[in-house]
């Protein structure tokens, strides 16, 4: 399980991009998983929460607050070693 837990100032950048309109929709999933990981050190960022937030990092229209939020999210992935 993961130990991480999102920082204030990236669940601040998660919440901004949440209620921001102008925000995609694959910066909004990242911000929700980030932002879901708050106080739960148990939780983790899914697959799915993963790859937007990957997409979101290597977007260069993407905004600081989205980023923020994304590489956050990321962090708390779960990596599995393949054999």
């Amino acid at each position: 399980m993961a130990s991480k837990v999102t920082s204030p100032k990236a669940a601040s950048s998660a919440s901004k991009t949440l209620t921001s309109k102008a925000t995609g929709a694959k910066s909004k999933t990242a911000a929700a998983s980030a932002l879901s990981q708050t106080a739960a050190p148990k939780k983790t960022t899914s697959p799915t929460a993963a790859t937007a937030a990957s997409k979101v990092l290597t977007d260069g229209r993407t905004s600081k607050a989205s980023k923020t939020a994304a590489a956050s999210a990321l962090a708390q992935k779960v990596t599995t070693k393949k054999k």
